[in-house]
């Protein structure tokens, strides 16, 4: 799309800002700090790595848009505090063994205080794995902090340390006693020994995560401390234990799709692979190769988006009939002239024919519960066939370190580095099977999504919640649009909406089914249209405002072009025989309570229930395919059938529970005096036929309410809040879909009836999608 982001884009802003905050380069320090060297091997090769953001695989930088790659050193671009890199490879776990570890630090630039440079040790979370410890704030600090060497709150002075330049920082830890002895050390870059400083921790103080730091205060903000450059980190010792296979990157993920296309190129297999975001001198291109008769083939090259970092291939006439092996690989040819290739692999599976296929569905990822382990563990067991997350795949605060708007190439890589956190954490999943990936309103730095089409946000008169347009600028909108659909079937009719906004409407036919793969937020008008009586535009408060006043003429939910895609999909039927919607979120008010237990909403325009004409004209739409709908968003798993004209009459939708559900829901309409009929036979309370909030009818068959929050740790707290997936085995044959809604902390393959919400599993029959009802 554009050029490079590491060189000319992100420099050149963060230079301006760098320039706002009265910082100075330091000349000195734009050489490669190779100059203090001791016998411990660097594990990471700036020195041997062009300029660019991402720094390598085998670290994680905290925030990725605060550092690069200068010159041959990691350089912290900013002041602000608790700036670190850590080595996702390595961890301390035996504190009864020595290590040691040593990096190279020369400051650039001073602005306010210097907060220090060194190493933290022992950072760990309250699961102590290598990603979610990357986000923790404990661990030892040791480092140089005023010209004094610092170990927590011990501290020596030692001269010639006011203002680091090519000073070699080194701690070592052996065991003592029932303690760890640690000792750090300075030395000049003439080999001057500056001084030492030692003192004993707990053994458990430090195992976990290693990192180095840029300012150890994790509140002191941009403009208040110091830059500082690395190079030459080490590490070494049978403390650690190495899995390089923790490595993230360059290739960070792939995600493919398979589907019987309209034309005459047969099956499409369309695969996207996802690279950090690298350098002007670094290589754009990356290979695709596939095992055929025990020998790897190449299938082409295909070039990195530069705004991006996605390539995607497509290719026509795919075998479907078996499972076939695939790699991507990708060359890095160093300033040195030395080359190394990475790669990443997968298979692509072949088209399920004569049995069910296992459709796994996933929603919403608060990172509070990163990485999700419980779920991505269970989601291989099972084994499905295909994978749908169906948007937020992150969230403003993820990561921490706050948001970035404006200007677009800061946003993009401030939405990268949220995004990365999906990957990382439900690649292996993805790497073997098809993934239909939506992008939601968080994904675009937005509570919620009124699209108007495309249009630009009035940001003077509302707020990223409660207005219609997109906040973000298009160029933004449009990288979150390509790292998450460029991988789907060949979108219906890809012409860009308003301010060249890309669109990624269409079907995907496998396994026998047909998926209409639909934006229910990108056309939707905003509710500033209307007046809901409340200080929230979006939020109705007042149980006598009529919400029939809220259904004004000429508002939009799915827009004209996804209509019309809708009744020719209706009518499609080339390859399957069953058929499933595939949109963001539900087309009723299937919630009651919001954001806390009290907090009543008689309805939250949000959900796809408004407008109610253009809602009810969807259902129709789509209805005459008889699908199932599956959803997500509400971060509330539901079971519920719409009604139009009358109760019933049109077909159901499971909306998924979230991966890990931040902002709560619950659906007890019986306790707020909501009216119903015809509970079903299970007798379960807030179930039966009710109007929603805004009247549109829908039959209720299962909720699954959250708990009240109250455990610390995050996979407990995590369960509590009612996080989990779901699952749905869809049969051609039978003409069935059973219907599973899985709870977060369990063992889905265990048998246990309680890993389940209440009231799944469900098994439907297709004909009542078309309102010929059956269960209930």
């Amino acid at each position: 799309m554009s050029n490079s982001v590491p060189r000319r884009s992100a420099l050149k802003a963060l230079g301006a800002s760098g320039a706002l905050m009265g910082l100075s380069e330091n000349a000195a320090a734009n050489q490669a700090d190779t100059s203090v060297r001791d016998s411990l091997e660097p594990v990471v090769h700036w020195s041997d790595t062009h300029d660019r953001i991402w720094l390598a695989g085998n670290c994680w930088a905290n925030p990725m848009e605060d550092w690069m790659i200068r010159d041959g050193a990691a350089e912290c671009l900013t002041t602000g505090g608790d700036r670190n890199i850590h080595l996702i490879t390595h961890q301390l776990t035996d504190p009864g063994k020595s290590f040691e570890t040593s990096v190279v630090v020369s400051r650039v630039a001073v602005a306010g205080k210097d907060d220090g440079v060194g190493f933290k040790v022992g950072v760990k979370s309250d699961i102590n794995d290598h990603r979610a410890n990357v986000f923790a704030k404990s661990g030892v600090k040791a480092g140089l902090i005023n010209g004094k060497l610092t170990i927590n709150r011990k501290s020596k002075a030692i001269e010639g340390a006011a203002d680091p330049q090519s000073v070699r920082l080194k701690l070592s830890g052996r065991p003592s006693g029932d303690s760890v002895e640690l000792t750090l050390t300075a030395t000049s870059s003439e080999g001057q020994a500056l001084g030492s400083l030692t003192t004993t921790v707990t053994p458990e103080a430090v195992t976990g995560n290693i990192a180095v730091v840029n300012n150890f205060d994790p509140q002191l903000k941009k403009g208040k401390g110091a830059r500082y450059r690395f190079s030459d980190w080490a590490v070494a010792g049978d403390a650690f234990t190495v899995d390089q296979e923790r490595a993230f990157g360059p290739i960070l993920w792939t995600m493919y799709s398979l589907s019987d296309s309209r034309g005459d190129d047969g099956f499409v297999m369309k695969l996207s692979a996802l690279t950090g975001p690298l350098g002007e001198q670094d290589s754009d291109q990356v290979e695709l190769q596939v095992q055929r008769g025990g020998q790897w083939q190449s299938l082409g090259n295909a070039t990195l988006d530069r705004d991006a970092w996605t390539c995607t291939f497509r290719i026509p006439n795919w075998d479907a009939s078996a499972d076939v092996p695939y790699r991507v690989l990708y060359k890095e040819t160093h300033p040195s002239g030395k080359e190394t290739e990475s790669q990443w692999s997968g298979t692509v599976k072949a088209n399920p024919t004569g049995r069910p296929l296992r459709f796994g569905a996933l929603t919403c990822q608060n990172d509070y519960a990163f990485p999700y382990q419980p779920v991505a563990d269970n989601v291989i067991k099972l084994d499905p066939d295909i994978l749908y997350f169906s948007g937020d795949q992150l969230y403003e605060g993820h990561g921490g370190y706050g948001l970035i708007r404006r200007p677009a190439d800061l946003a993009i890589l401030n939405y990268l580095r949220k995004y990365y956190q999906f990957g990382w954490s439900f690649r292996h999943a993805m790497k073997d099977r098809p993934t239909i990936c939506l992008p939601d309103d968080h994904d675009v730095f937005q509570g919620n999504i009124w699209g108007e089409g495309g249009a630009p946000m009035d940001v003077l008169n509302g707020g990223a919640s409660s207005n219609g347009g997109y906040i973000e600028p298009a160029k933004m909108v449009n990288v979150v649009h390509l790292t998450n659909c460029a991988h789907h079937p060949d979108f219906y009719d890809p012409t860009p909406c308003k301010q060249d906004i890309s669109v990624y409407y269409g079907d995907m036919v496998y396994g026998g089914v047909s998926f209409a793969i639909i934006a229910d937020r990108q056309w939707k008008s905003g509710p500033q249209r209307v007046d809901t009586g409340s200080g929230r535009a979006d939020h109705l408060k007042d149980p006598d405002i009529d919400p029939l006043r809220l259904d004004k003429p000429g508002l939009v939910l799915l827009g004209e072009r996804q209509k019309e895609f809708l009744e020719k999909w209706a009518d499609d039927w080339r390859g399957a025989s069953m058929k499933v919607l595939l949109s963001q979120t539900v087309f009723a008010g299937v919630a009651t309570h919001h954001g806390s237990y009290n907090n009543y909403l008689v309805a939250d325009l949000d959900c796809g229930g408004w407008p109610q004409t253009e809602r009810n004209a969807a259902i129709e739409l789509a209805g005459k395919a008889m699908p199932l709908h599956i959803n997500g968003d509400q971060h509330l798993t539901s079971l519920a059938q719409y009604g139009v004209d009358e109760q019933r009459d049109g077909f159901w939708s499971f909306c998924t529970p979230a991966i890990a559900a931040g902002y709560p829901r619950w659906w007890r309409a019986d306790e707020v005096g909501m009216e119903h009929t015809n509970r079903p036979k299970h007798g379960m309370p807030h179930t039966g036929e009710y109007e929603d909030g805004l009247g549109n009818k829908v039959y209720v068959y299962a909720v699954g309410n959250p708990e009240v929050a109250s455990k610390k740790n995050r996979y407990e707290r995590a369960h509590q809040k009612a996080s989990g997936f779901g699952l749905v085995e869809i049969d051609p044959k039978a003409k069935t879909y059973n219907i599973h809604s899985f709870r977060f902390l369990i063992d889905a393959t265990d048998g246990n009836p309680e890993n389940e919400f209440p009231g799944w599993p469900v098994l439907l029959h297709q004909r009542e999608n078309g309102g010929d009802n059956v269960i209930g």
